[in-house]
């Protein structure tokens, strides 16, 4: 490789060339591999440019004594690998490590007898690696602390981790089970406040759980603005790390019941209006919602503060010991919405923390601390609202667990944040503003995609010894028994889009995935969560190897179950450790797949290239209504003859499917709550949902009239048999 752009780039894990979705080599261009280096404030501006960035990235290789962090399995050797400058004539190296339950540990080597791995040149200093063998440790996050006898040190975290993910114990037992998905915003029950909230979670668990549903998955429940209502789509969070905290059912807050003042002013005749209002909009009125919510909380913090914070009773204390657990990272996002709210309100111009006034956006700055001292009740009170929707959720989950439910409630990971939220303001050095993470060209979007969010620096997320990885991991994980990853390759690559081009003309930069997943592994065995990972359109050999050993389960949908002559596998066909489902949050229903609604919705909104694009994906959908059907009739579950019309859609025909699904080898079935609705009204069958403002819309009966209708009894009855074994038309 003569090229130094592409010698640099490929230092940094930026792919030079990758496979489409056809299958086909696809080469990319060094121009574009260079507006990726500048966006990791790499200069690659030409050849020469290039040359310097090489040897500088040579030389902080080499000048660091230690890596920054060491991922290594449990029972496997430990070796830190140390930089030792040749000149400097060291014999000896001591090392201290201090367990992570404080426990010290202490030793020291001779340099003569260690291994040395490689050497290097620098500047006409010569350099040699050598392995430091540490003894074993137990599971966990570890300090280590390496000095050379010449004065040299270096500190590192050790993080030493299982060999695979948590399994519920229903499934290791040889159980299958079955479960809802829902977009918790879209439940609609007689006395929510406009928004499906985490008392409707519970009422939906408590209809389900009878049935034998075992668990209940949610779309991300990520922070999202609280100044800015209108911002809704659960995928661009504010803050993955933290709840969306319009979530919360303001009247189960212990608090409301000790608030005479909210009690009253939602008793208020036009208050009651209001909320009879916003519960019969076909859309979910955000904005309403939140000022609705937000002025009663505002108005039990008051009440909380002084009668809890003020009298330290337990609640109170219980508060501050959700602070301290939380820390850093909760009160830079509490002071982040402070902020926001602050600046909205002084005119449109404020639109998120790249907007604001310089000093503001630095989160370290005096300017931010004494915004922080001056506005602390503001602070504390973004505080009180996580700390009620953690509650809430937990409550959830309890309920879950308490109703038999075999696993509960799963939680989805999205891939990333907004470029103006608290997550990236409070970490300006770990995401880049220079690019955004999106899609290659492929079948469902053949101009690609640019999401518009900024990626994590891959060498930023390494120096900082993957802290902000493990924080969202394990505060997602703290309130669920399953955790779903959005797009899982992001463990391994993300597509980069240069800021300035087109998605197309991005690439493939690639993270830690060795070291991602076992951390993985680590808070899943700790949180007893299952792991499921998105692994859907072109998944690399490595991502599905690692998935495999680490037992994290797959994610397999049936309308992409096909064999490349377009055969539907059958149900004994699917991997064993793998969620089946019938469609997703961002496909169309089953009903809109089967009309063909989201085709037309394709050509609407100009997503093909040609006519000709258009066309075929539409004859493609006709030969895939015959194929699915054969493979209904092959498992027993419809009658139909080819050359015969095909059926309209029906409940009959979602029974089917998701018995289907049911008979399935995966251990975990799902079933989409919208595929239990609206049997016969088109309005439930637009294309995709969350990704446009346009399907936040609410479903079309309360929860008690779905699981009293007959239509949703049979599809429920008919994937409990299948899971259970039994073929429901047998």
């Amino acid at each position: 490789m003569d090229n130094p752009i592409r010698q640099l780039a490929q230092l940094y894990g930026i792919a030079d060339s990758y496979l489409d979705f056809r299958g086909q080599p696809k080469q990319v261009s060094a121009e574009s591999q260079a507006a990726i280096l500048a966006a990791l404030s790499v200069d690659a501006a030409d050849a020469k440019a290039a040359e310097t960035s090489i040897h500088e990235y040579h030389t902080r290789r080499w000048t660091g004594f230690v890596p920054p962090v060491l991922v290594v399995t449990e029972g496997k050797p430990i070796g830190v690998p140390i930089a030792v400058p040749v000149d400097l004539a060291a014999k000896k190296v001591d090392w201290g490590i201090t367990l992570e339950s404080g426990e010290p540990r202490a030793g020291s080597a001779q340099l003569s007898k260690l291994q040395a791995i490689e050497e290097a040149k620098i500047d006409n200093r010569s350099y040699r690696r050598l392995t430091v063998s540490l003894p074993a440790l137990p599971l966990g996050y570890h300090t280590a602390s390496l000095a050379l006898d010449t004065g040299l040190q270096g500190t590192l975290r050790v993080v030493v981790t299982p060999d695979q993910c948590f399994e519920a114990h229903a499934i290791a037992e040889g159980k299958k089970l079955w479960g809802i998905a829902v977009q918790l915003y879209s439940l609609r029950a007689d006395d929510n406040w406009g928004v499906g909230d985490f008392r409707d979670l519970r009422h939906l668990i408590r209809l389900s759980a009878p049935l034998g549903c075992g668990i209940i998955g949610l779309n991300p429940l990520h922070a999202l603005m609280p100044a800015n209502p209108a911002h809704i789509s659960p995928y661009s969070p504010s803050n993955r790390q933290f709840l969306n905290v319009l979530y919360v059912s303001v009247e189960d807050v212990p608090d409301f019941a000790e608030c005479e003042p909210a009690r009253k002013r939602v008793a208020e005749p036009k208050f009651q209006a209001m909320l009879q209002e916003v519960r019969a909009t076909r859309n979910v009125d955000y904005v309403r919602v939140a000022a609705a919510k937000f002025e009663i909380l505002s108005l039990l913090y008051a009440s909380f503060r002084a009668r809890h914070l003020n009298g330290n009773t337990p609640r109170g204390q219980a508060f501050r010991q959700f602070q301290e657990i939380q820390g850093e990272p909760l009160r830079l996002h509490a002071i982040y919405d402070a902020l926001d709210g602050h600046l909205r309100l002084q005119g449109p111009q404020y639109w998120g923390w790249p907007s604001w006034p310089e000093e503001y956006r630095d989160p370290t700055s005096s300017a931010v601390e004494r915004f922080a001292r001056e506005r602390a009740e503001d602070v504390e009170y973004f505080q009180f609202l996580q700390w009620l929707a953690a509650e809430q959720l937990a409550a959830a989950q309890s309920a879950a667990r308490e109703a038999g439910m075999a696993i509960g409630i799963y939680g989805d990971v999205a891939v990333g944040a907004n470029p103006a939220g608290s997550e990236t303001w409070s970490n300006r050095h770990l995401y880049l503003q220079g690019a955004s993470v999106g899609a290659p060209p492929d079948a469902l979007a053949l101009k690609g995609q640019d999401w518009g969010i900024p990626p994590q620096d891959p060498v930023e997320l390494r120096a900082q010894q993957y802290q902000p990885f493990v924080g969202l991991v394990r505060n997602m994980m703290r309130y669920v028994a399953a955790l779903r990853f959005d797009h899982v390759m992001t463990l391994y690559r993300l597509w980069w889009v240069p800021r300035g081009l087109l998605s197309k003309d991005g690439t493939y930069v690639h993270y830690p995935l060795a070291d991602l997943i076992a951390i993985l592994a680590l808070e899943s065995q700790r949180n007893h969560c299952i792991v499921i990972g998105e692994d859907l359109g072109t998944v690399p050999e490595a991502m599905t190897e690692a998935m495999e050993h680490y037992r994290a389960y797959h994610y397999k949908v049936l309308m992409f179950e096909q064999f490349a002559d377009g055969t539907f596998k059958r149900p004994d066909q699917y991997v064993r450790h793998a969620m089946a489902v019938v469609t997703t949050h961002d496909l169309p229903t089953l009903r809109g797949w089967w009309e063909g609604s989201d085709v037309t919705l394709r050509a609407q909104l100009d997503l093909y290239p040609t006519d000709e694009l258009r066309q075929q994906a539409h004859d493609a959908r006709v030969r895939d209504r015959v194929s699915l059907l054969r493979a209904l009739v092959a498992a027993g579950l419809w009658h139909w003859r080819d050359g015969e019309s095909l059926p309209t859609y029906s409940a009959a025909l979602s029974r089917a499917v998701h018995a289907f699904i049911g008979l399935s080898s995966s251990n975990i079935a799902l079933l989409q709550i919208e595929d239990l609705i609206g049997m016969t009204d088109p309005v439930n069958v637009p294309g995709t949902d969350t990704e446009h403002a346009n399907w936040q819309r609410k479903v079309t009966a309360s929860l008690t009239d779905i699981f009293s209708s007959s239509e949703t009894k049979d599809i429920l009855a008919a994937m409990d048999a299948a899971r259970k074994g039994v073929n429901p038309n047998a």
